[in-house]
């Protein structure tokens, strides 16, 4: 029914936005899972969509054996039925590498959250804030997504705002995107 309702729509994507942790207790668990995500890839493509997966933090620090969630989704479905939005805040403080991560699966990004990060200094945790002013090399990772990563759909996206009105966020946040060539 979403693929049906997603169509009648006339959405490019559907995209799943979580892996429940019942679906990701072991690596053979969640392999078996992604066959799931690779017939929702067959299952969209036969209705003229593309089916993806958005990441949060748990997929770079979740190891099911000696791999990442992350590296066994990549890994285990088909790159032409299923591809990725990539959340580069969601993955800052994880210590996953964003950039590395662009450039050694080409073409699997087609959508992205543009994100900076800073840290919060009453919580000591990452949160997002206005492009090109946290400590994510932002322009770097959008420049190799759209040259190697098969990036089509950057989506700015920022979720806290240090005190700062969203929308000054907002514009500032359009301002710096277009001084970078986008």
């Amino acid at each position: 029914q979403t693929v049906e309702d997603a169509a009648i729509c006339k959405q490019e994507f559907v995209i799943s936005p979580w892996l429940d942790a019942s679906l990701r207790k072991t690596a053979d668990d969640m392999k078996r899972y992604m066959e799931v995500f690779n017939a929702s890839g067959k299952l969209c493509k036969s209705a003229g969509m593309r089916f993806g997966y958005h990441n949060h933090n748990f997929e770079f620090t979740q190891k099911l054996g000696d791999e990442t969630v992350y590296d066994i989704l990549l890994k285990n479905t088909d790159p032409n039925l299923v591809v990725q939005q990539l959340d580069i805040g969601n993955l800052y403080e994880t210590g996953a590498d964003a950039l590395a991560i662009v450039k050694n699966n080409p073409g699997r990004f087609v959508s992205m959250h543009v994100k900076d990060e800073i840290k919060n200094p009453t919580t000591n945790h990452y949160e997002s804030t206005v492009l090109g002013k946290g400590v994510q090399i932002v322009k770097e990772i959008i420049d190799q997504a759209k040259k190697t990563g098969g990036t089509i759909h950057f989506i700015i996206e920022q979720e806290a705002y240090q005190g700062i009105p969203p929308l000054d966020c907002v514009k500032a946040d359009l301002e710096q995107m277009k001084k970078w060539g986008f």
